[in-house]
């Protein structure tokens, strides 16, 4: 384990969130609130621990796939631990433990929160709860790289590690290239969506917060009735963005080099789009005699489903009153999530489909036992290595959903409540049912149930093999 080089990174990583902290300190400045000091305390505080972490650089620049992802679960957890201070310096969440699991939800674009009035918030800690949602929508790492070269070729460890989905592929020859054109991409989609909102009618602020939680796919929203407070109007503007914002990002990338074809040719996307428009009629179908009208439905079906689909959280009703059939589909989709090398949580389509194609194979075989079959996805074939990745990602999955139920039915809730806490945390995505619900929050859980939801977070924003590699002895030896 090269400790010198994690040690220099988390530098670098303190110095950003430095950077990142003075955000919410001027929006204080702006509404003349006078906590918005302790962004400011801490941004200094992160600013001098940094510039002690990175004043000498390792000898040993190397970084391999083992420090990649210990780096980066450890820089999210740092990350989250300086990132809370703040919100209780300010008083605005007085418990520690509390605003660590704000901040943590915030970071990894969860959105479940233990705040019962959102509303009672300065506006510096509403603003830095959504700016984190965009701060760990793309990924710090990926603009860390973007900005500076580290340390050349090694960086590709760090956004296996950081980038959601079965595989990492640079969309360019170079991975800082490739980081740069991600985050143009970003802030441009970031930018369209602020400007739409302003000129239909919501304020800059709450479309700052709004698009920072829709690109981010988060879904902390500033106001205690979520999205449910704006127009109809500003409601499918945000539907668009977050069904967008779920998108594999090379998608865009094709469109952008004017390669439509290849675009369009990606199977992850068609599978995307068509889950959203088969779940929308399914439950438009379900809901019609809820509303008054079957536009009404058709706009919190469509909104609904790209909020679950994409794990962004945000909600214009409480679909726990929904038939059974409609919260049945919303809680497929969470575990469903969205493509891969987008900004959203969950399984993601691109494994689902790799996984349905593998049943498909063996299925064949025990029909055709000499048949020679490989497994193609937009063409291409995919590695054993992939494939082998994928079948552990599984596994593990369902092994750690299933123990965090367990853990944290010692709180005595429902089984609903419980397992839908535990889905709403591994896949990021904010709201589940019963307790949970879209109108509840999960301050009812204990401390020991926060730490185990708040590693569910994380592990399901990293993708799980970077959390799991820090409990393994070996990971921490010396070559």
């Amino acid at each position: 384990m090269n400790y010198s080089m994690v040690l220099y990174i988390l530098g670098y990583m303190l110095k950003f969130e430095s950077a990142f902290l003075m955000l919410p300190f001027l929006v204080g400045l702006i509404y003349s609130e006078d906590t918005s000091l302790s962004y400011l305390v801490v941004a200094v505080v992160c600013l001098v621990l940094g510039g002690l972490l990175t004043h000498k650089k390792p000898t040993s620049p190397s970084l391999y796939t083992r420090e990649g992802f210990v780096t980066v679960a450890l820089s999210w957890i740092v990350m989250s631990i300086f990132g809370a201070i703040p919100l209780v310096l300010t008083g605005d969440i007085p418990s520690y433990v509390d605003a660590l699991f704000e901040t943590i939800s915030g970071f990894t674009t969860t959105g479940a929160s233990i705040l019962t009035d959102v509303e009672a918030l300065s506006h510096a800690s509403l603003f830095w709860r959504s700016f984190t949602h965009w701060i760990g929508g793309m990924g710090v790492f990926v603009f860390i790289m973007a900005i500076l070269p580290l340390m050349g070729g090694s960086t590709m460890n760090l956004m296996k590690a950081e980038s959601p989905g079965p595989s990492v592929s640079k969309l360019v020859p170079h991975v800082k290239d490739t980081a740069k054109i991600l985050y143009g991409m970003y802030i441009g989609i970031t930018l369209c969506e602020i400007v739409l909102l302003c000129v239909f009618g919501m304020p800059l602020f709450d479309s700052l917060c709004t698009t920072f939680g829709t690109v981010g796919t988060g879904g902390f929203g500033i106001k205690n009735n979520s999205i449910a407070a704006y127009s109809p109007t500003l409601q499918i503007i945000v539907t668009i963005f977050m069904i967008l914002s779920g998108i594999n990002y090379s998608f865009y990338f094709f469109i952008l080099s004017k390669k439509i074809g290849d675009a369009f040719h990606i199977e992850e996307v068609r599978w995307y789009l068509l889950l959203i428009l088969v779940s929308a009629g399914a439950i438009i179908y379900d809901i019609r005699h809820l509303y008054p009208t079957l536009g009404e439905a058709v706009r919190h079906a469509f909104f609904q489903v790209g909020s679950i689909i994409t794990t962004t959280g945000y909600g214009t009703t409480d679909f726990d009153l929904w038939p059974s059939m409609s919260k049945t589909i919303l809680v497929i989709l969470m575990f469903i999530g969205a493509c891969a090398g987008s900004t959203g949580g969950g399984m993601k389509v691109s494994r689902l489909v790799i996984l349905f194609k593998t049943i498909k194979k063996e299925l064949s075989l025990i029909i055709h036992p000499r048949e020679v079959r490989k497994i193609r996805v937009d063409g291409h074939i995919v590695e054993h290595s992939i494939l082998r990745s994928t079948n552990v990602f599984l596994v593990i999955y369902f092994v750690l959903l299933l123990s965090s139920t367990l853990f944290i039915s010692i709180d005595e809730f429902d089984f609903t409540t419980n397992f839908t806490a535990v889905v709403s945390a591994l896949n990021n995505i904010g709201p589940g049912l019963n307790q949970v619900g879209p109108t509840q929050n999960f301050s009812i859980f204990s401390v020991f149930s926060k730490f185990v939801l708040m590693f569910d977070m994380l592990a399901g924003r990293l993708e799980l093999f970077p959390m799991m590699v820090l409990f393994m002895p070996s990971t921490w030896k010396h070559k």
